[in-house]
C-alpha cells in the first residue's frame, strides 16, 4: 500500500493494488472517489480538498510519499 500527498493540488491518495487497470472509478461523496479493477476489487481512494478533511494533527501523524 502506498499513500500519497500532493500539497499543490491538497489531494491524496491511497493506493491499495500497485499499476492496477482501473475499470470503474466511483464519487462516493463530492471529492472521494474509489477506484475498482475488473474483478471489484478496491485498487485506490483518492481523495480532494484533504485540508478540509482531515485534520492537522492526523495529518503529521501519518508517513507520506510528498510529490512535488
Amino acid at each position: 500500500m502506498k499513500i500519497e500527498y500532493d500539497p499543490k493540488y491538497d489531494m491524496m491518495n491511497v493506493e491499495f493494488i500497485a499499476d492496477a487497470k482501473i475499470e470503474e472509478s466511483v464519487e462516493l461523496e463530492d471529492g472521494i472517489i474509489i477506484d475498482y479493477t475488473e474483478d471489484k476489487r478496491i485498487a485506490s481512494i483518492e481523495i480532494l480538498d484533504v485540508k478540509k478533511r482531515i485534520s492537522p494533527e492526523k495529518m503529521e501523524s501519518v508517513n507520506f510519499i510528498v510529490t512535488v
